[in-house]
């Protein structure tokens, strides 16, 4: 790394739920740090991936979906939005450039008004819109309503525009020195990544039969074999009838999420893994103080 001219800082990812932040924070990493699922509301850490180049260091702040807060979780989720927006030296708000502006879209973009703080419109699954014309009502609209740094159309999911997206950002943090080693990709533990890699094969294993009542837990993680490390989860839902749609006929959707997840933790632990999953019954986890402080959704 060149130290002379050296820009870092850390920078939040906004939008609504199913922009596409875990999708691009994934692609921006290289390794499946957040959980991406087709679905709304899939986020739920800040998960900070680190991203470092020549020219800088870029620390990713990865917010849930701005949404209305209903349960005590909900509420806790957009806490973690302010105060994310709160802590950063630059926002990235992240619009799904294929649908029409909604309330949502609107909701978000006060919030980066409010805060008053150098941003960049990110316009994401260009690849879905065909006339790319099209994209340009939406840039006149979002430039009259905000000083953008930059308009950067991408597409997380084929990788496209991201060099672009990557070099405007670092353009506009501060000069710096590094805040992490270079080879570090994110602050937090195996522990929460394995419960959100479950967490993830849980939502596309189940559909659209399971609503956000799912929570993942890592309670057991054992590393005493060097040959294989024993994973062992708790997946919280509300509800019997949840757990009997997450366990399946003869425990066959149970299965398929173990082995689907199993999968993914041994690519990114590089080694084999034992993984348990047990379903648990916790009533209106979703408004437990608790049981919130356990998943790591904090105050």
């Amino acid at each position: 790394m060149n130290s002379e001219n050296f820009r870092s800082g850390y920078v939040a990812l906004i939008g609504r739920p199913n922009a596409g932040k875990s999708t691009l924070l994934n692609y921006l990493v290289g390794e499946k740090i957040a959980a991406v699922s087709n679905k709304p509301q899939t986020t739920r850490h800040r998960i900070q991936g680190i991203v470092t180049n020549d020219g800088g260091q870029i620390v990713f702040v990865d917010t849930p979906g701005v949404h209305k807060p209903g349960f005590l979780l909900n509420r806790r989720m957009m806490a973690a939005v302010h105060d994310a927006i709160l802590s950063v030296d630059l926002l990235v708000l992240m619009r799904d450039a294929s649908v029409s502006t909604g309330n949502g879209d609107k909701f978000v973009l006060d919030l980066v008004k409010k805060a008053e703080k150098p941003a960049i419109l990110v316009l994401n699954k260009i690849d879905k819109v065909k006339d790319k014309a099209a994209l340009l009502p939406l840039i006149e609209f979002y430039s009259k309503e905000y000083e953008f740094e930059e308009i950067v159309p991408i597409s997380a999911l084929k990788g496209e525009a991201i060099e672009n997206l990557l070099q405007q950002i670092v353009k506009h943090l501060p000069e710096g020195e590094a805040l992490y080693g270079e080879d570090e990709l994110t602050d937090q533990s195996s522990r929460t990544i394995v419960a959100e890699m479950v967490r993830e094969k849980i939502l596309q294993t189940t559909g659209e039969e399971i609503p956000y009542v799912t929570a993942v837990v890592t309670e057991k993680y054992d590393e005493s074999d060097p040959n294989v490390t024993k994973i062992y989860c708790a997946i919280y839902v509300e509800r019997s009838s949840q757990k009997a749609i997450i366990i399946g006929k003869q425990a066959a959707k149970l299965k398929q999420i173990g082995t689907n997840a199993r999968r993914d933790i041994e690519n990114l632990l590089g080694k084999k893994v034992y993984l348990q999953l047990f379903v648990k019954v916790v009533e209106d986890w979703r408004n437990l103080e608790q049981k919130l402080d356990e998943i790591g959704i904090k105050e």
